[in-house]
Protein backbone atom coordinates (compact mmCIF):
# COMPACT_ATOMS: atom_id res chain seq x y z
CA UNK A 1 0.00 0.00 0.00
CA UNK A 2 1.42 3.32 -1.10
CA UNK A 3 0.31 6.13 1.27
CA UNK A 4 -0.80 9.68 0.64
CA UNK A 5 2.21 11.35 2.59
CA UNK A 6 2.78 14.79 2.08
CA UNK A 7 6.77 16.44 2.12
CA UNK A 8 7.11 19.30 3.66
CA UNK A 9 11.05 21.29 3.81
CA UNK A 10 11.78 21.59 7.63
CA UNK A 11 11.35 25.03 9.15
CA UNK A 12 12.71 26.25 12.30
CA UNK A 13 9.83 25.32 14.69
CA UNK A 14 9.90 21.70 13.46
CA UNK A 15 13.52 20.94 14.06
CA UNK A 16 13.01 20.08 17.56
CA UNK A 17 9.98 17.89 16.46
CA UNK A 18 12.33 16.04 13.93
CA UNK A 19 15.29 15.98 16.32
CA UNK A 20 13.32 13.54 18.25
CA UNK A 21 11.59 12.25 15.23
CA UNK A 22 15.84 10.78 14.25
CA UNK A 23 15.97 10.19 18.14
CA UNK A 24 13.15 7.63 18.38
CA UNK A 25 13.95 5.79 14.73
CA UNK A 26 17.89 5.36 16.66
CA UNK A 27 16.62 3.63 19.60
CA UNK A 28 13.90 1.13 17.84
CA UNK A 29 16.59 0.53 15.10
CA UNK A 30 19.25 -0.44 18.57
CA UNK A 31 16.87 -1.62 20.33
CA UNK A 32 15.46 -4.20 17.63
CA UNK A 33 19.23 -4.82 16.36
CA UNK A 34 18.75 -3.59 12.84
CA UNK A 35 20.80 -0.24 13.05
CA UNK A 36 21.52 -1.52 9.18
CA UNK A 37 22.77 2.83 8.81
CA UNK A 38 25.47 2.72 12.22
CA UNK A 39 23.43 5.74 13.09
CA UNK A 40 24.48 6.39 16.99
CA UNK A 41 21.67 7.92 19.66
CA UNK A 42 22.40 11.44 19.69
CA UNK A 43 25.28 11.37 17.21
CA UNK A 44 23.70 11.43 14.10
CA UNK A 45 21.45 12.15 12.81
CA UNK A 46 20.49 14.12 15.55
CA UNK A 47 18.77 17.88 16.30
CA UNK A 48 21.66 19.35 15.92
CA UNK A 49 22.11 18.08 11.78
CA UNK A 50 18.72 18.99 11.48
CA UNK A 51 19.50 22.92 12.81
CA UNK A 52 22.62 22.52 9.94
CA UNK A 53 20.62 21.03 7.16
CA UNK A 54 17.61 23.76 7.80
CA UNK A 55 19.65 26.20 7.73
CA UNK A 56 20.49 25.28 4.47
CA UNK A 57 17.39 24.36 3.03
CA UNK A 58 18.35 20.73 2.58
CA UNK A 59 16.39 19.05 5.16
CA UNK A 60 12.94 17.59 4.58
CA UNK A 61 10.15 15.71 6.62
CA UNK A 62 6.72 13.28 5.59
CA UNK A 63 3.94 13.42 7.22
CA UNK A 64 0.71 11.13 7.40
CA UNK A 65 -2.13 12.20 9.08
CA UNK A 66 -0.37 15.06 10.43
CA UNK A 67 1.91 13.11 12.29
CA UNK A 68 5.94 12.82 10.88
CA UNK A 69 6.61 9.30 9.50
CA UNK A 70 9.47 10.21 7.61
CA UNK A 71 12.54 12.69 7.03
CA UNK A 72 15.63 12.95 4.95
CA UNK A 73 18.29 15.35 3.48
CA UNK A 74 18.46 16.55 0.05
CA UNK A 75 21.81 18.22 -0.91
CA UNK A 76 24.59 18.57 -3.53
CA UNK A 77 27.15 18.34 -1.07
CA UNK A 78 28.41 14.47 -0.84
CA UNK A 79 30.34 14.92 2.59
CA UNK A 80 33.29 12.92 1.57
CA UNK A 81 35.30 12.04 -1.64
CA UNK A 82 32.80 10.86 -4.11
CA UNK A 83 35.35 11.73 -6.88
CA UNK A 84 36.41 8.11 -6.13
CA UNK A 85 33.37 6.45 -6.78
CA UNK A 86 33.46 4.21 -9.94
CA UNK A 87 30.35 6.39 -11.19
CA UNK A 88 28.99 5.57 -15.41
CA UNK A 89 28.81 9.60 -15.63
CA UNK A 90 31.71 11.60 -14.41
CA UNK A 91 30.16 14.20 -12.95
CA UNK A 92 31.43 17.74 -10.71
CA UNK A 93 29.88 18.38 -7.15
CA UNK A 94 27.02 20.54 -7.91
CA UNK A 95 25.58 18.67 -10.83
CA UNK A 96 24.34 16.08 -8.78
CA UNK A 97 21.89 15.67 -5.35
CA UNK A 98 22.34 13.57 -3.00
CA UNK A 99 20.15 11.51 -0.41
CA UNK A 100 21.04 11.60 3.19
CA UNK A 101 19.97 10.63 6.60
CA UNK A 102 16.57 8.96 5.08
CA UNK A 103 14.82 7.49 7.26
CA UNK A 104 11.06 6.21 7.80
CA UNK A 105 9.45 5.13 11.19
CA UNK A 106 8.77 1.76 12.01
CA UNK A 107 5.30 2.29 12.57
CA UNK A 108 4.57 3.47 8.86
CA UNK A 109 7.29 0.73 7.51
CA UNK A 110 6.59 -1.19 3.87
CA UNK A 111 4.06 1.38 3.05
CA UNK A 112 5.86 2.97 0.00
CA UNK A 113 7.33 5.90 1.88
CA UNK A 114 10.93 5.34 0.66
CA UNK A 115 9.97 5.09 -2.85
CA UNK A 116 8.04 8.31 -2.59
CA UNK A 117 10.68 10.40 -1.30
CA UNK A 118 12.91 8.98 -4.03
CA UNK A 119 10.42 10.10 -6.51
CA UNK A 120 10.57 13.31 -4.91
CA UNK A 121 14.30 13.63 -4.66
CA UNK A 122 14.47 12.60 -8.47
CA UNK A 123 11.78 14.80 -9.40
CA UNK A 124 13.69 17.78 -7.35
CA UNK A 125 16.76 16.66 -9.58
CA UNK A 126 15.68 16.90 -12.93
CA UNK A 127 13.43 20.02 -12.90
CA UNK A 128 16.18 22.19 -11.00
CA UNK A 129 19.22 21.05 -13.54
CA UNK A 130 20.73 18.37 -12.25
CA UNK A 131 22.20 15.55 -13.84
CA UNK A 132 21.71 12.61 -11.42
CA UNK A 133 21.20 11.42 -7.91
CA UNK A 134 23.79 9.62 -6.04
CA UNK A 135 23.68 8.08 -2.66
CA UNK A 136 25.96 6.14 0.14
CA UNK A 137 24.89 3.50 1.77
CA UNK A 138 26.52 1.13 4.59
CA UNK A 139 27.46 -2.03 3.16
CA UNK A 140 25.35 -4.19 5.90
CA UNK A 141 22.26 -1.66 5.07
CA UNK A 142 20.59 -4.45 3.20
CA UNK A 143 16.96 -2.99 3.00
CA UNK A 144 18.40 0.49 1.70
CA UNK A 145 20.59 -1.47 -0.97
CA UNK A 146 17.49 -3.34 -1.75
CA UNK A 147 15.34 -0.14 -2.20
CA UNK A 148 17.60 1.61 -4.14
CA UNK A 149 18.14 -0.70 -6.72
CA UNK A 150 14.90 -1.58 -7.15
CA UNK A 151 14.43 2.25 -8.07
CA UNK A 152 17.22 1.73 -10.96
CA UNK A 153 19.88 3.63 -8.97
CA UNK A 154 23.31 1.69 -10.18
CA UNK A 155 25.98 0.48 -8.71
CA UNK A 156 29.53 2.46 -8.53
CA UNK A 157 31.81 0.47 -5.69
CA UNK A 158 32.60 0.17 -2.85
CA UNK A 159 34.69 3.13 -1.58
CA UNK A 160 36.20 4.64 1.71
CA UNK A 161 34.75 8.10 1.26
CA UNK A 162 37.36 9.56 3.82
CA UNK A 163 34.63 10.22 6.19
CA UNK A 164 37.08 8.92 9.16
CA UNK A 165 34.38 6.71 10.46
CA UNK A 166 36.39 3.55 11.98
CA UNK A 167 33.62 1.55 12.58
CA UNK A 168 32.06 2.47 8.91
CA UNK A 169 35.67 2.32 7.26
CA UNK A 170 33.72 2.20 3.19
CA UNK A 171 30.18 2.79 1.57
CA UNK A 172 28.28 1.08 -1.38
CA UNK A 173 28.06 4.31 -3.82
CA UNK A 174 24.85 4.32 -5.92
CA UNK A 175 23.98 6.54 -9.06
CA UNK A 176 20.62 7.55 -10.91
CA UNK A 177 21.33 9.08 -14.04
CA UNK A 178 18.85 11.24 -16.01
Amino acid sequence: MVMDIKIIKCSDDMIEKLGLFYDDCVLYMDNNNINYPKWTYKQYPTTHSVIDATKNGSQYYCTYNNEICAAFVLNSDPGGAYDKGDWKINLNQGEYLIIHALSVSHKFAHNGIASKIIDFCVNQAKSNGFKAVRVDVVPENIPAIKLYEKYGFTFAGNKDLLRGFEEIPTFCLYEYNF
